[in-house]
């Protein structure tokens, strides 16, 4: 951040008076610009014995499979931007979901959301976001063209989860992303 969105004037990184972290802070309106994670939320959408996953169209990571999921908008609920994000990316409907994981992202500054549900009647299809959408079998999952440590977190989970037919909520952080050497 260069300048103050209130005022236009150039904004200092420093901490403020009474606070513990570094701020952009506007020494002309002294208007403080606080940033927070981002939240993304999605849905593990199964059919019986399969998931679905959406073959991303966009970057980051295009052509990659993903979960459907995306950023929470302003003025939705997280169970609402799960469910939009799953019909834009697999136009797909689910019925009744159940808060299943939330991964701490704090090297990104976000936090993954995902539910767990049952599609609805109506089917599914590519949306705008999404190359294809495909239900796999567990031992069909592209392991290795998981667009986001996320959703193989959270698909790891499930299958384990499964095995037991016991479906807890998860929390979990993701340790920083190694330098690639």
């Amino acid at each position: 951040m260069n300048f103050c969105s209130h005022c236009g004037q150039p904004v200092a990184l420093r901490i403020p008076e009474g606070d513990s972290r570094l701020r952009y802070v506007c020494d002309h309106c002294h208007t403080i610009h606080y940033q927070n994670p981002n939240i993304v939320a999605g849905c593990l959408v199964t059919v019986g014995d399969q998931v679905l996953l959406c073959r991303r169209a966009i970057e980051p990571r295009h052509g990659y499979w993903t979960l459907p999921a995306g950023f929470m908008e302003n003025g939705e609920t997280i169970e609402q931007a799960a469910r939009r994000e799953t019909v834009e990316e697999a136009c797909a409907s689910l019925h009744e979901l159940q808060l299943y994981m939330l991964i701490d992202v704090p090297h990104i500054n976000q936090v993954h959301v995902f539910y767990r549900g049952e599609l609805a009647e109506g089917g599914f299809a590519a949306g705008v976001e999404s190359l294809e959408v495909q239900l796999f079998d567990e031992a069909d999952i592209p392991w290795d063209d998981l667009a986001f440590m996320t959703v193989r977190r959270t698909l790891e989970c499930f299958f384990a989860d499964r095995r037991k037919q016991h479906y807890p909520v998860h929390t979990q952080a993701l340790p920083p992303s190694r330098p690639v050497q």
